[in-house]
């Protein structure tokens, strides 16, 4: 099905309906939040995307609030943090994101990061022990789809070992440069929808040479580009932007194709724009998270 508007929807494999872009509410702007959420909202954004890591989940609940609109026109993600993974731990961490976000239901919860680090021995426990706990949430319909953030192919197959409950979607750092081929292709095959969190790059795709000639043949913006890009690719992306203009810049991607040449260029670019850590072997810390949006 092709996408025509942001507010066009993919259906999930346990049949909820989840808008075909989102928006991050990770430090849009530093103190801000809650002033960029209102206006993202403004600008007609009614997905959107946080984490208990974040600190953003009041600000969105307090903007929602004050938006007027009724919470069910709102899509509304949130993620447990590695730190609060464990079997009683999420149900607590659960509580506390609904308590944060004064809502009694999301839309999506997600595990945020697969493991502590490349010594960590205990995460294939952990991981099997957070997941039933949140199929137990998911069957008290506290919750409507469960699913991952940075995990790769293994990291899904060590869940999927015990889990009765499949996850409906995985977001993952994805942009010209950072295309993870291998990860986007388990997770279709899987019938897994792949989100991608920082589609834009950031500075360096903003101003990469070929990214900006190839922009300028289509007339769009390098951001435009990119989030393009992921829609021709049946991707949902996470944009992030702090002004009015930026937001409907941002939507403004339905009005025009990539050609079939350009989007395997595209996908072929040199695959060294990677700007966040790896899952296996490092979890990033706020400050980095500041830096590298997951």
């Amino acid at each position: 099905m092709k996408m025509i508007n942001y507010k066009d929807c993919y259906q999930l494999n346990n049949g909820l309906q989840i808008p075909c872009m989102g928006f991050g509410t990770y430090n849009a702007k530093d103190g801000d939040n809650r002033e960029i959420i209102g206006t993202a909202i403004k600008a007609g954004y009614r997905y959107f995307d946080t984490a208990s890591l974040y600190g953003t989940e009041r600000d969105l609940g307090a903007a929602i609030r004050e938006s007027g609109i009724p919470r069910e026109e709102f899509f509304i993600v949130s993620k447990v943090w590695i730190d609060e993974m464990g079997y009683e731990e999420v149900k607590k961490a659960f509580a506390a994101s609904l308590e944060r976000l004064q809502m009694d239901y999301l839309d999506l919860y997600l595990i945020h990061w697969p493991r502590k680090s490349e010594d960590d021995t205990e995460w294939k426990k952990r991981l099997t022990m957070t997941w039933l706990a949140m199929e137990e949430l998911y069957d008290t319909g506290k919750v409507r789809g469960l699913g991952l953030s940075n995990f790769l192919p293994h990291h899904i197959e060590v869940l999927m070992h015990n889990a009765k409950i499949k996850p409906v979607v995985d977001q993952l750092e994805i942009h010209p440069g950072y295309s993870q081929e291998a990860a986007v292709a388990y997770c279709k095959a899987n019938n897994i929808q792949v989100q991608a969190w920082s589609p834009i790059g950031r500075s360096a795709l903003l101003t990469n040479p070929y990214m900006m000639s190839l922009a300028e043949k289509y007339h769009v913006s390098v951001a435009q580009l990119c989030l393009r890009f992921l829609i021709q690719k049946g991707i949902i992306p996470l944009p992030k932007a702090s002004t009015m203009e930026r937001m409907k810049q941002n939507q403004d991607v339905f009005g025009f194709d990539i050609s079939e040449e350009d989007m395997w260029i595209l996908t072929c670019m040199p695959q060294n724009l990677w700007l966040g850590e790896h899952p296996d072997f490092a979890v990033p810390t706020a400050t980095s998270e500041g830096k590298n949006e997951i």
